[in-house]
Parts: structure tokens; C-alpha cells; sequence
């Protein structure tokens, strides 16, 4: 082989090892592998071209540059603190915490510097103007609510951002020392009041229940009276009836009765003892035993 063929040789390798690396460096530079997490702006001659999504792409080398690569994962904005008013003048500093993800990187990169302070600052703004709405007790009370309304708020406008804000926190609502003070002084106050009002219903309660009691005792004793009264009546119309029925035959049985009842209870009378009977009584008791023996 002469000089020449070598040297023919020798350049020919070198075009094509020239080619050879100029087509690796055109797939190397053309071809972009996005990772699951990101996305890629592509620009073109300085403008915004494309956005690669995660995978395998490809580009046009020397032309297409990947300009920004952009997280899509959800992030979290520093905790952050803002001094608000409520509606009825009280300071308090309210703490939160904001969660965002990218949903279009094109429109986060080409209309916003700063995201993050972007987003503080629209938090502090919308936190002191709702927080300026109510007082201080509904700021307490309603903390699920607030979050809510924040969060739209924050989510409308950073929409033109490209973001979507996921989550909205308020992580503490804090107060100065004077109004600390003043808010447990009305506490203790309260809860002075409520015991008063118990220990006054307690006794109440109890008044109520004595007089019920003596209600209760005064009518069992008036049904009790009520019945002797009636058995009383019944007794009595009885021995009228008698007395209508049998005339007065029948109330002197009754009477002789009652005097032999009399004179048989004293002769069983315990020791040795003399009855004198007086002479009307033995008459009298003879006509009982005339009437007891007609009785019988």
C-alpha cells in the first residue's frame, strides 16, 4: 500500500469517526429522559417551545434547549407568621402553613419570579383580611372555617401562576400578654357565675322538692280524715236506719247492751271486790235481759 492509500485511508477513518460524533452528539443532545418527579421548558431560539413530561424525549438538537427543569412534586412554604386585628380590636399573630404544587411549569416560570415569596405574601394578605372580619371568639371557634376560606382565596389567585395550593394551616393563633390576662379574669368570672347558678337551681330544686313533700303528707292526711269522716257518716246512718226501722225499741237494746257489757267487764275485775248496784240500775238491767232474752 503506498503513502497515498494510507493517507486516503486514514482520512477516511477520521470523516468517519468525525460522523460518528457528530451523530452521537446530535442523539446525546436530542434525546432527554425526564425524570416521574420533573418537567422539562423547552425553549426554541429563546422562546418557550414545548414542556417534556416524564419519559423518553427528543428534541431538536443545537435548536431546543432545556431552559428550566421544574419539580412537580408538592411543596411546602416555610412556616410563616403575620400580625392581624380582629373586627373587635384585638392583636393576635397568626402562624401558617401552605402546601402547592406546580400544575404548569411554562406559566410558573414565564409570570413568576419568586414563587414561594410570591405566595407568603398572598397568604399574609388574605389571613389579615379575613381574620379582620370576625372577632376574636369566631377566629377561635371557626378555625376549620377560616382554613377553608384561605385556601380558596390562595388557590384563585395563584391560578394564574401555574400552582395549585393542596393544603392551607393555621398552625397557631397567639395573643398578647394583656389580652391573655384579660381573657382569663372573664373565665374565672364565668365560671364563678355558672357555680353561682347551679348552687341557686340546687336550692331551688330543693325548696321544691320539701314543698312537694309537705303537699304530698297534707293530702294523705286529708284522704285519711276523708275516710274516718265517711266511716263515721256510714256508722251513724246505720243506727238511724235502725232507730227508723225498729223505732226506739232499738236504741234501748243498744243501751241495755252496752250497760251488761258494762257490769260483766267490772265483775271480772282482778281481787275481791263489792259492786253496789243501785236500785234503778237493777231495773235497768232487768229490762235488758228482758230485751236481750226477747232478742235472743
Amino acid at each position: 500500500m503506498t503513502e497515498d492509500q494510507l493517507i486516503a485511508l486514514f482520512a477516511d477513518n477520521i470523516l468517519w469517526l468525525l460522523i460518528t460524533i457528530v451523530v452521537l452528539l446530535m442523539v446525546f443532545r436530542g434525546l432527554k429522559i425526564v425524570p416521574q418527579s420533573e418537567q422539562y421548558v423547552i425553549e426554541r431560539f429563546g422562546r418557550l417551545h414545548k414542556v417534556l413530561g416524564p419519559g423518553i424525549n427528543l428534541i431538536v438538537p443545537f435548536l431546543d434547549v432545556v431552559a428550566h427543569r421544574i419539580s412537580i412534586l408538592e411543596r411546602q412554604l416555610p412556616s410563616a407568621s403575620q400580625d392581624a386585628i380582629t373586627r373587635d380590636n384585638v392583636l393576635v399573630k397568626v402562624e401558617t402553613s401552605v402546601f402547592y404544587r406546580i400544575l404548569n411549569p411554562e406559566k410558573t416560570v414565564y409570570r413568576i419570579r419568586d414563587v414561594d415569596g410570591a405566595i407568603g405574601t398572598t397568604v399574609t394578605g388574605i389571613v389579615r383580611s379575613e381574620i379582620g372580619k370576625m372577632d376574636l371568639d369566631e377566629v377561635q371557634a371557626n378555625r376549620d372555617e377560616l382554613i377553608a376560606t384561605i385556601k380558596k382565596w390562595v388557590k384563585d389567585a395563584v391560578d394564574d401562576w401555574g400552582i395549585d395550593v393542596t393544603r392551607a394551616e393555621i398552625l397557631d393563633v397567639d395573643l398578647d400578654q394583656a389580652t391573655r390576662d384579660a381573657m382569663l379574669q372573664q373565665l374565672n368570672a364565668e365560671r364563678a357565675r355558672r357555680a353561682s347558678v347551679t348552687e341557686a337551681e340546687g336550692q331551688k330544686r330543693a325548696i321544691e322538692l320539701q314543698a312537694e313533700g309537705e303537699l304530698y303528707a297534707a293530702e294523705q292526711a286529708a284522704k285519711a280524715r276523708r275516710v274516718e269522716a265517711d266511716a263515721e257518716a256510714y256508722a251513724t246512718s246505720v243506727v238511724a236506719r235502725a232507730i227508723a226501722d225498729n223505732g226506739l225499741e232499738a236504741a234501748q237494746y243498744q243501751v241495755a247492751l252496752k250497760q251488761v257489757e258494762s257490769l260483766k267487764t267490772l265483775g271480772e275485775g282482778s281481787g275481791s271486790q263489792t259492786v253496789i248496784v243501785p236500785a234503778q240500775a237493777i231495773e235497768a238491767f232487768g229490762n235488758a235481759f228482758n230485751m236481750l232474752k226477747g232478742r235472743g
